[in-house]
This record gives structure tokens, C-alpha cells and sequence, in this order.
């Protein structure tokens, strides 16, 4: 396929489906610029193709990711796309609650977003071109066992996302949010349970890569695991959590 951005950022490139994306998209002939806590494996991923350039960084720092967009700007151009992919999820229910834990989780998968915000708005604002892809997760729908820390971060994601498309969508900018179902990275193998529908990483990516190069503001896959859950969402509280509990043993 032919991929319409020519530059892309990708934060959270070092492992699981950014890692797998970056490789798509340089095949595809496109500049990539990648950013992760991990400089041993983010060099290890930029040494498989010219067209791949690592940025390390701590999302978590403001300063970091201000200064690693402009060093990437500075070598190689302003960013057509930036896709946010950092993320860390920690299974946590009631009788595991830690505070310690929570946190992380909230300055990782919120706070870095917005982090990413304040460097890349001004920017694509002042271009009035660009797309911001941010990666949230089906988790965001409702609220989910095991999901006490990690499913409010990605609704918060969303609700970002949605809020964001009223001011960027008239100066021409695309904001897209990403909410896969299982895809199979060192997150998901933490868990203990089934998961349906677990995509393979490299098709995961796939199903990414198409929907970045579209026009949709929500990008979901696979879509009879993310059509089963849009239906839950829909239904009356009480029967929700009969489904839950029962589909989950819990």
C-alpha cells in the first residue's frame, strides 16, 4: 500500500505493535523516527533500515519529549504523523489496589500523551497539517475487570481524543484514537485468563498501518472482539455485569 505520510514519529517504538509498525513503515519507504525508554533496543530496531532513526526518551519527562521533537525536527524534518504508542498496564483489581502502581500507570499512558501534546501542537498547529494518532485501548469502553488502573487511562485517552477533534479538525489536522483488542506483546502476557481474539502482533500492525493511512477517528481491531464490546456497552448496567462476570468467571 501506499502510505500517506512521509514522516512519521512513533512513541513507544521499542517493543509490541510500535515495534512491529516501525518495521511496516520503513519497508514502505517512509521516515521514521522512533522514541522509547530503551536505547539498546531502539538502536537495535534503527540498525534494520536507513530510514529508521532513534530518539530515545522517558515519556513521563516534559523536557524529554520537548527536546527529542526538536532534535527530530532538526535532523530530519517536521512530522507528518505522530502515533503514541507508550503505554504500561499492571493488572489490578480491588484486593490488589497500590496507589504506587496506579500512578505510574496514570503518568505513562496519560500524562505522556499530553506530554506529546505540548510539544507537537504548537508545531502542526502553526503547519495546520499533520495527523496525531494516539493509542488508547477497548478497555476505554467500560470498565473491566483487573482494568482498576489501566482501563480509566485509556477512556481518558479517548474522551482526549474526542475533545481535541473540535479544535484540530477545522485547521485541516486529523487526530485518530487506536482502541485494539488482545494483541499479543509482553503487556498481554501478563495475563492469567483467555483472552478472545488475540491478534499476532504482525497482524495487529497491519491492521494499524491501514487504518493510520484512512480518514476514520477511531481505528479498532479485531473488529468481532471490538463489535462484542461496543455492544456491551450499550446495555443497562446490571445485565453488563452478569455478561462480565459470567464470560470471566469472576
Amino acid at each position: 500500500m501506499t502510505f500517506p505520510y512521509r514522516h512519521v514519529w512513533i512513541i513507544g517504538a521499542s517493543t509490541g505493535l510500535g515495534a512491529a509498525l516501525t518495521g511496516l513503515l520503513a519497508d514502505a519507504g517512509c521516515l521514521v523516527s522512533i522514541s522509547a525508554r530503551s536505547r539498546e533496543k531502539l538502536d537495535t530496531l534503527a540498525d534494520t533500515s536507513a530510514n529508521t532513526a532513534a530518539y530515545p526518551l522517558d515519556v513521563t519527562s516534559a523536557e524529554d519529549v520537548a527536546s527529542a521533537h526538536t532534535r527530530i525536527a532538526q535532523d530530519r524534518g517536521p512530522v507528518d504523523l505522530v502515533v503514541f504508542s507508550a503505554g504500561i498496564y499492571r493488572p489490578m483489581s480491588a484486593e490488589s489496589f497500590d496507589l504506587e502502581s496506579f500512578t505510574a500507570q496514570v503518568k505513562t499512558n496519560l500524562l505522556g500523551a499530553a506530554n506529546l501534546l505540548n510539544a507537537i501542537l504548537p508545531p502542526i498547529l502553526e503547519r495546520g497539517a499533520g495527523k496525531i494518532a494516539i493509542v488508547a485501548s477497548v478497555a476505554a469502553y467500560r470498565g473491566l475487570p483487573l482494568a482498576v488502573a489501566y482501563g480509566p487511562t485509556k477512556a481518558a485517552l479517548n474522551n482526549l481524543c474526542e475533545a481535541l477533534r473540535f479544535d484540530l479538525e477545522p485547521r485541516g489536522i486529523d487526530i485518530q484514537v487506536i482502541n485494539p483488542g488482545f494483541v499479543e506483546t509482553p503487556l498481554t502476557a501478563q495475563n492469567e485468563f483467555r483472552m478472545p481474539h488475540l491478534m499476532p502482533v504482525d497482524k495487529a500492525a497491519r491492521k494499524l498501518m491501514r487504518g493510520l493511512a484512512s480518514k476514520r477517528f477511531e481505528v479498532t481491531f479485531p473488529w468481532q472482539f471490538t463489535l462484542q464490546l461496543k455492544l456491551l456497552r450499550v446495555l443497562p448496567r446490571p445485565l453488563y455485569y452478569w455478561l462480565v462476570k459470567r464470560s470471566t468467571k469472576r
